[in-house]
């Protein structure tokens, strides 16, 4: 896989598709060598920030997803366009952030331009 391959997802804002988003996620972080406990950190990272935007419920809309590599890591940034607007901001708990402090070496949550987004950097560890 080229360093610069970038591979992009639109799923509906539900809960039932966020499963999609982590398929993504541990194909590519598997493809660049991750161990399984890596793309496990990665997937628990994607579910916590996914969940953030969509909520137990979902919205109408879609979450659209970026994947792209760096040297030592893979880059994940979520954008939820949803049909009822913004909405509130998105916040994580106290335990969310607690888990994406454990799982990743970056991660944001923010209100874009475009609506709630979010970024992760997950870096692997060459041994």
């Amino acid at each position: 896989m080229a360093k610069e391959a970038e591979v992009r997802l639109a799923i509906p804002a539900s809960p039932e598709f966020l499963r999609l988003a982590r398929l993504a996620a541990a194909g590519l972080a598997s493809r660049m060598g991750f161990t399984y406990d890596e793309v496990e950190d990665l997937r628990i990272a994607i579910d916590e920030l996914c969940f953030s935007l969509v909520g137990n419920s979902g919205r109408p809309g879609t979450i659209v997803l970026r994947y792209w590599m760096q040297d030592d890591g893979l880059v994940v940034e979520g954008v939820g366009q949803f049909e009822d607007g913004m909405g509130t901001s998105p916040s994580l708990s106290p335990l969310s952030q607690q888990i994406l402090k454990a799982v990743v070496d970056e991660h944001e949550l923010t209100i874009g331009q475009d609506g709630p987004e979010f970024r992760l950097l997950k870096r692997h560890d060459a041994a």
